[in-house]
């Protein structure tokens, strides 16, 4: 069977890897000429365990290939997968431009049927608009082919995606024929052999699946930020409270981790894309708009203990003035553990905080770093390792919850930081074990 995958990101690039990991032949297309020359020699443009791997293997077996034009593959496609991006227009609402560009790719060069396949994150709606694309450019050659659309959103989290796709705990598709579904079947049997996983929708369905699910999850972790701030306030233990409604099989214990903000590729795009949608339709999602607006305060919850703990007369004070000459070590860049992406992360608005109270910022991140000099250039200073980063250190502040910085040595970290003074966002070290190794400490 070949098929072929239209965008290298994050979704196209472990699409088209793992399809043809079970012996599918692939074609992954961008137009980033830079991009696919790296990846034929070998170089792969994000970070995720295991998937450099797959792509060495089955490139070299054949089965993998690249190109720049989906005209050079088109001809021998069954199916073709839409991966491109769709980054937030201003408004929040989704940008559908590379989406309609690849529709009207294929619209203007089909000879034989193809299914047309939506991976990427989009509003509800878009498959329609994929499928007038489409028929308007085989209108204007004045020819009638057969296609069918289709929507198979991804659930793919990052730092385990490989595995997310290779063991799927249910695979969504939104069809509209019985031919579209019978290609879906088999491309998909593979990874189902052992428990048929396959949910079949309208399309409209499927599409509102992806954004409901991230909606939901993000409400999860914006609610337990709420929780953990009134916690605090009330002298609760929040990580008490979080096992025991945890413990309720109606809620489950996933998503409960109280933390200083969610980001990455997903969560943030998509709760603005869903209250856009609603809001076309005259339609009010307060309580998305709710989460959004706990997660951007979150955020700053790390600077606003940072200044509490330096305004030791306690009267009011400027952040700058309190902060400024201060150096703060950051552990952590990533929007979570194991991936290199920053997108939305909560270090982009400490690191911004920090900066405009005149702070010296030194970061370290076991992956994220190039990624890091990629977005702020040097207005940061990277260090060699964890130890390096809190060196002559005013204040250590963990952002992302990497496995190599659980049980650091706090008797180095003592005798290296100018003040002993750790803030945790989230919530990995123990309060008694800190307070008595001479640290000034605070958790979310």
């Amino acid at each position: 069977m070949d098929i072929a995958v239209v965008g290298t990101g994050y979704v196209g690039l472990v699409t088209g890897t793992c399809f043809s990991e079970m012996g599918i032949n692939v074609t992954c297309v961008d137009i980033d000429e830079e991009k696919i020359s790296k990846l034929e020699r070998g170089f792969i443009p994000i970070y995720e365990p295991g998937l450099d791997e797959l792509i060495k293997k089955n490139h070299q077996a054949g089965r993998l290939r690249f190109a720049t034009d989906l005209t050079s593959c088109l001809d021998s496609v069954e199916v073709v997968f839409s991966a491109v991006g769709t980054p937030p227009d201003e408004d929040g609402s989704a940008d559908l431009r590379y989406v309609l560009d690849v529709a009207r790719t294929i619209g203007k060069n089909i000879k034989n049927y193809v299914l047309i396949v939506t991976k990427s994150t989009v509003p509800v709606g878009t498959a329609q608009k994929v499928k007038a694309a489409i028929q308007d450019e085989l209108d204007k050659r004045g020819v009638s082919i057969p296609f069918d659309v289709a929507s198979n959103p991804e659930f793919l989290k990052e730092g385990s995606a490989v595995k997310d796709f290779m063991g799927p705990d249910r695979v969504v598709v939104g069809i509209e024929s019985t031919r579209a579904k019978e290609l879906m079947d088999r491309l998909y049997k593979p990874f189902t052999l052992n428990h048929y996983r396959m949910i079949y929708t309208d399309i409209p369905s499927a599409e509102m699946i992806k954004y409901a699910a991230n909606a939901m999850l993000a409400t999860r972790i914006s609610f337990m930020n709420d929780i953990a701030n009134l916690c605090k306030l009330v002298g609760a233990d929040v990580n008490r409270v979080r096992q025991g409604i945890g413990s309720d099989s109606r809620i489950g214990s996933k998503f409960l981790y109280p933390g200083c903000g969610y980001g990455g590729s997903c969560f943030p795009k998509d709760v603005k894309a869903l209250i856009k949608t609603a809001s076309h339709y005259g339609y009010d999602m307060q309580v998305l708009q709710a989460v959004e607006n706990v997660n951007d305060k979150q955020k700053t919850i790390l600077f606003e203990k940072l200044l509490r703990i330096f305004q030791g007369d306690g009267q009011p004070c400027s952040g700058e003035s309190l902060l400024k000459g201060k150096t703060v070590a950051l552990w952590g860049l990533s929007f979570k553990p194991d991936t290199d992406d920053m997108r939305e992360a909560p270090s982009l608005v400490l690191i911004d905080l920090l900066l405009n109270a005149g702070c010296t910022v030194k970061v370290y991140d076991p992956i994220a770093m190039n990624e890091c000099k990629r977005k702020l250039g040097d207005t940061v200073i990277y260090t060699r390792d964890m130890y390096d980063a809190a060196l002559d250190s005013d204040a250590l502040l963990l952002l992302t919850e990497w496995k190599e910085f659980r049980l650091p040595s706090w008797n180095v970290l003592k005798r290296t930081m100018n003040n002993p003074v750790v803030l945790d966002g989230r919530n990995i070290y123990d309060k008694k074990e800190m307070e008595e190794n001479g640290f000034i400490y605070d958790c979310i």
